[in-house]
């Protein structure tokens, strides 16, 4: 068990012939006490002022873990989001180029049925053309006949 100031104090000697001053000794006893009083309340003020600043490591500690974590999480995020952002924009490039395809492939299909359309037309034309051009070649050859007599009255 360690040693008090009261066991320093209440500490008796015995008396022997020419030993110690009684009064050097209580003085030096008294001395010893007020010191060891002393290193005591420092030791215990020590210890106090110990266990706040561990107190205290201990919160920078758990505040060091947490903006670990919220780091870590911070870049986890950012990393979602820029691999749902990249997905996205694929997702949109794809959509644009299906769109193209559509609009080239319906281009295309617009531009045959017009020259579908056209060869139709052109067709139409020439039959057009064919009938007319009959028409007139037999309307000239009725000109160029002679022509002929009227007939006389038949008598009754």
């Amino acid at each position: 068990m360690p040693l008090t100031p009261l066991d320093i104090y209440n500490k008796e000697f015995k008396r022997s012939f020419r030993g110690y001053n009684e009064d050097e000794v209580n003085e030096f006893l008294d001395q010893v006490v007020h010191d060891y009083e002393a290193v005591i309340r420092q030791c215990e003020e020590l210890k106090e002022t110990a266990a706040g600043l561990k107190e205290r490591l201990n919160q920078y500690q758990a505040l060091e873990e947490t903006l670990k974590n919220t780091l870590v999480v911070a870049q986890s995020t950012a990393e979602e989001v820029k691999a749902a952002a990249q997905r996205q924009a694929e997702v949109i490039l794809q959509e644009a180029e299906m769109k193209r395809k559509a609009m080239i492939a319906e281009a295309e299909a617009e531009v045959a049925a017009l020259h579908q359309q056209y060869q139709t037309l052109r067709r139409e034309m020439e039959r057009f053309r064919a009938v007319v051009r009959g028409q007139l070649q037999a309307q000239l050859a009725l000109l160029d006949e002679p022509m002929v007599r009227l007939a006389e009255p038949v008598a009754e």
